[in-house]
């Protein structure tokens, strides 16, 4: 594996050559510093760039960063955001991963106002003066009242879908359901708890990747017991331990901002939840 000051080298030393290329920037977790550092951080840099389109029209030219082992090219497939900039995501054979992002010079507007934002090359002068990087524009917000009370409804509503789900066999609907829907909402809440637990000023990272970091250990067990299998009667534990960690949370954060948590939606979905698993509804004789 190519070392950091090798990559380094490599992706400035084709800026530095290329006069098409008047400026260098990076952000993500190279440049945060409170994100681990590992063999598997990616390079996410953007280049400045004048005539934008002879980059694009021949991809060829990235070759020189290394031996790929897959590329991606978001904007070349479906569902591009069409802002008006190109990126290649690039990993090589040596481990490395190099996300490229080129935004014309012409639109200064696509330059990234990022607190993670750090300047490696400015031939004319063009960028912004960023801050010293740091990663408080990710840091958990807290929740408005609407807020909380929406994600504590949503967690208990749409558990009677993922319940549903299990009693028809519909494994496919409910695993999604349950992981895309209700996961969500209760990652919403483990963060709010993060967040008053450190008054809000640190991140839980993408996808609750620094969950481990910062949440004692009985309650990360806890959300790791929250997965589950394709086996029904494990699906159903892995529902009844998120209630249980959604409730314990919820009413922590309620009692924070002094919200109201509706006890009553939570004792009433159990009661549901328990007949479905249970198959304790019946039709009238």
């Amino acid at each position: 594996m190519r070392t950091e000051k090798e990559m380094f080298d490599l992706i400035l030393g084709v800026a530095e050559k290329d006069p098409r290329i008047r400026a260098v920037y990076m952000n993500g977790s190279r440049t945060n510093p409170n994100a681990p550092k590992d063999l598997y951080q990616d390079y996410d840099i953007v280049y400045v760039v004048k005539d934008f389109e002879t980059f694009t029209a021949d991809n060829s030219w990235i070759d020189v960063f290394g031996d790929r082992l897959i590329l991606q090219m978001p904007e070349a497939m479906r569902y591009p955001s069409g802002k008006g900039y190109f990126n290649w995501m690039m990993l090589f054979t040596d481990g490395n991963r190099l996300d490229l992002t080129l935004i014309p010079i012409q639109k200064p507007e696509l330059i990234d106002n990022d607190s993670l934002t750090i300047v490696l090359l400015d031939k004319d002068g063009i960028l912004p003066s960023f801050p010293s990087a740091s990663d408080k524009d990710y840091h958990v917000k807290p929740p408005s009242q609407l807020f909380y009370l929406s994600c504590c409804n949503n967690f208990w509503w749409c558990l009677q879908n993922v319940a549903k789900g299990i009693a028809r066999k519909e494994m496919p609907y409910a695993m999604l359901m349950y992981h895309n829907v209700v996961r969500e909402d209760l990652h919403d809440m483990i963060s709010w708890y993060i967040g008053i637990h450190n008054k809000f000023s640190v991140s839980a990272g993408k996808m609750g990747k620094y969950f481990k970091r910062y949440l004692p250990s009985d309650i990360y067990e806890q959300y790791l017991l929250t997965y589950s299998d394709s086996n029904e009667n494990n699906m159903w534990e892995a529902i009844l331990k998120a209630c249980d960690l959604f409730s314990r949370l919820a009413i922590e954060v309620a009692e924070h901002f002094r919200y109201e948590y509706n006890q009553q939606d939570e004792d009433n979905m159990r009661i549901y939840i328990h007949k479905v698993k249970n198959n304790l509804w019946e039709y009238p004789h």
